[in-house]
């Protein structure tokens, strides 16, 4: 995750606090999602961005876990996620976070 998003990250915790935050990821590898989730949880791996060291403990999600996908419009959904859905290897994506997210969040969905 970059540097400005972290901030954005960061911001939007300390301005509607923490509990009222949910990350929605949209990585393409497992390994990535993972590490996105990580420093929304834990803080920045890397210990360079404005989460280094800062475990917010946030609620982190994968779009295309069932979850997040019943909340959304389904038109909107197969207008803008579904090819995705269908290329990408959507367990293994879902998995990555939700271990995350079970392990280190402070807050549920």
């Amino acid at each position: 995750m970059d540097l400005e998003n972290q901030q954005r990250v960061k911001d939007a915790a300390e301005k509607y606090g923490a509990e009222n935050v949910v990350v929605i990821l949209g990585s393409s590898d497992p390994e990535g999602a993972e590490i996105y989730a990580e420093t929304v949880t834990l803080g920045d791996p890397t210990f360079a961005g404005p989460l280094a060291g800062v475990p917010l403990g946030l609620c982190v999600c994968h779009v295309l876990e069932p979850e997040i996908k019943a909340e959304a419009d389904a038109a909107k959904w197969d207008e803008q996620i579904g090819m995705m859905e269908m290329v990408l290897n959507v367990d293994a994506l879902a998995d990555a976070v939700r271990k995350m997210r079970e392990a280190n969040s402070k807050y549920p969905l």
